[in-house]
């Protein structure tokens, strides 16, 4: 099975099942647009779509959770051309890529329940709080159907898996 996450090679050989590649498509797409759109509207992402009170904060404060969210969406937009180049180029790293996106998402949310925000109550979190689970289980259905596939069980009768 680790052999599956870590392959030995690193080529645009996928062995998994193909329904894994059109999930990772939109988690992908939405990464990248997330990330593009934190760094761009940073202050209307803090302020909406997590409903941030920035205005309670002090000028310094609210630059700062404003520097902060941009440094989140450079992460979101790096960990989205990550995933376009291993869909384009290294689709033997598939199945180490739904791992990784699994970790973060899971991690992501046990920190922010150790760390809750304090929000303002004004905000499209519920709409965002969907959008995070879909890619939650997108995430997770991708990482299975990518550990799962006849390109494995072909390439172990060949001795090569």
């Amino acid at each position: 099975m680790l052999n599956r996450i870590f392959p030995e090679r690193l080529d645009n050989h996928y062995r998994g099942h193909r329904l894994a590649i059109w999930l990772l498509i939109p988690i992908v797409l939405v990464k990248l647009m997330i990330g593009a759109n934190s760094i761009l509207n940073t202050r209307l992402v803090a302020t909406s779509a997590d409903g941030i009170p920035l205005g309670s904060f002090d000028a310094a404060g609210a630059e700062a959770v404003v520097s902060l969210f941009a440094l989140l969406g450079l992460f979101h937009l790096l960990l989205g051309l990550q995933g376009a180049l291993v869909l384009i180029r290294y689709r033997a790293a598939i199945p180490l890529f739904f791992l990784l996106m699994l970790a973060q998402q899971v991690a992501s949310r046990a920190l922010a329940l150790a760390h809750p925000i304090a929000s303002s109550g004004a905000s499209s979190a519920g709409f965002g709080s969907a959008i995070v689970l879909t890619l939650l289980a997108m995430t997770l259905v991708g990482l299975v159907l990518s550990l799962l596939g006849r390109g494995y069980r072909a390439a172990a009768l060949l001795g090569r898996a």
